[in-house]
C-alpha cells in the first residue's frame, strides 16, 4: 500500500454517485429539487404541483414524463426531467424539462453525467432532436450547454399560458373541444 492511502490519512471513502431512472418513491426528492430551481430563478412561489401529482404524472398508468436521478449516499442531488414531444420538422423529440443539481454540488461533474445519460436515452430511443429552455441570465448554464453541443437560441421566445390565461380564453372566446 501507498503511503497516502485514505485510511492513513483517515479521509471518509470516496461518495460515489449513481445515475438511475426514478420511481415513485423519489418524488419527495424530485420536487425538493424543483421547488429549489424555483428559488434560483427567483419565482419561489411557482411550483403548484405535487408530490401525489408527480408519482401520478411521472409512475402511474399513464406516465407523462421519465426522469433521471443522481444520488450520493442514497440521497437525491440532482435529475433530468424530461417528456416526449413531436416537432413538425424533425418528429419524435424529447424536451428535457430540467435539468437541476442542488447547488452545494454543483461543479462536480453530476450535471454533465444526467445531460450524458439523457442524451445517451434519447440517441437510443431514435430522435432526431432534443430540446430545452434555459434563462437568459443563467450564463453558466447557457456556457456549460453550448461546451457539450448545444445551441442556444437568441431569435426564439418562449411562449406560454398558465391556468388563468387559459380560462380567460376559453371564456372570452367561447372555445371548447
Amino acid at each position: 500500500m501507498g503511503l497516502f492511502t485514505q485510511e492513513l490519512l483517515h479521509l471518509p471513502p470516496m461518495k460515489k454517485m449513481h445515475i438511475r431512472e426514478a420511481n415513485a418513491t423519489d418524488a419527495a426528492g424530485i420536487l425538493a429539487l424543483i421547488q429549489e430551481l424555483a428559488d434560483f430563478e427567483r419565482a419561489p412561489d411557482a411550483v403548484a404541483v405535487t408530490e401525489s401529482e408527480l408519482i401520478r404524472d411521472g409512475f402511474g398508468e399513464n406516465p407523462q414524463f421519465k426522469c433521471f436521478v443522481a444520488t450520493l449516499d442514497q440521497h437525491i442531488v440532482g435529475i433530468a426531467l424530461f417528456h416526449p414531444c413531436y416537432s413538425t420538422w424533425k418528429g419524435r423529440s424529447w424536451h428535457l424539462e430540467d435539468l437541476i443539481v442542488t447547488e452545494s454540488h454543483r461543479g462536480k461533474g453530476i450535471g454533465f453525467a444526467l445531460l450524458q445519460k439523457f442524451i445517451s436515452f434519447a440517441h437510443a430511443s431514435g430522435v432526431r432532436r432534443i430540446q430545452w429552455a434555459v434563462l437568459d441570465w443563467n450564463t453558466p448554464a447557457i456556457d456549460f450547454y453550448e461546451k457539450h453541443g448545444a445551441t442556444v437560441f437568441s431569435d426564439w421566445k418562449i411562449t406560454q399560458m398558465t391556468q388563468g390565461a387559459i380560462q380567460e380564453f376559453i371564456a372570452k372566446h367561447h372555445a371548447s373541444i
